[in-house]
C-alpha cells in the first residue's frame, strides 16, 4: 500500500497540533499558505506535486480569505498602521545596527504617524529613519573594542 504525499497545508495542520508549535504557527501559516502559489523563484504556480494549491486562509481576527489578493486587500484595508509599525520596527533595527529599546518608541511611533498621515509612502518611512535622533547619533563598535559615536550629517 502506497502512503499518500501530505500537501504543505495538511503537514502544517499536523504540526499546529503540537501545543508549543501552535500560537506561532497559527498566526503565520494563513499568512504563508495564501502565498503558496509562488514557487521558490516567485513564479505562479496553480499546482504542486500533482495537486491544485489551496491559498485560502483565516487570520486570528477572523477575517478569511481565497487568495493572496484578498489577504492583501485586508491587510490595507484593516491593518496598514499594523504593518506600518512592524515594518518601522524591522528597518529601524537594521538601521540602527541593533535591537530596539524603550527609549525608541517615541521614535517608531513619529514615524508611523508619518506613514498614516502619507497613507504609507515608502520615502516618508526612509526620511523618518534617516531624520530620526538615534540613526543620527548610532554607535558602532571599532576595532579596538571601543565605542564611538558615528554621525550620519553631512
Amino acid at each position: 500500500m502506497r502512503e499518500k504525499t501530505l500537501s504543505l497545508r495538511e503537514t502544517l495542520a499536523l504540526h499546529r497540533e503540537q501545543p508549543l508549535c501552535s500560537s506561532c504557527h497559527n498566526r503565520m501559516d494563513p499568512l504563508g499558505l495564501a502565498l503558496e502559489n509562488f514557487n521558490a523563484m516567485g513564479m505562479w504556480r496553480d499546482q504542486e506535486r500533482g495537486q491544485a494549491i489551496d491559498a485560502t486562509g483565516k487570520l486570528l481576527s477572523g477575517e478569511s480569505f481565497t487568495n493572496v489578493k484578498e489577504l492583501k486587500k485586508i491587510l490595507a484595508s484593516n491593518h496598514a498602521t499594523e504593518f506600518y509599525h512592524t515594518i518601522t520596527e524591522k528597518l529601524l533595527t537594521y538601521a540602527f545596527g541593533r535591537g530596539l529599546e524603550y527609549y525608541d518608541v517615541a521614535t517608531v511611533d513619529a514615524i508611523v504617524e508619518r506613514l498614516v498621515k502619507s497613507n504609507g509612502r515608502p520615502s516618508e518611512l526612509i526620511t523618518g529613519i534617516i531624520e530620526s535622533a538615534p540613526f543620527q547619533k548610532t554607535r558602532v563598535e571599532s576595532t579596538a573594542a571601543k565605542v564611538s559615536v558615528v554621525s550620519h550629517e553631512r
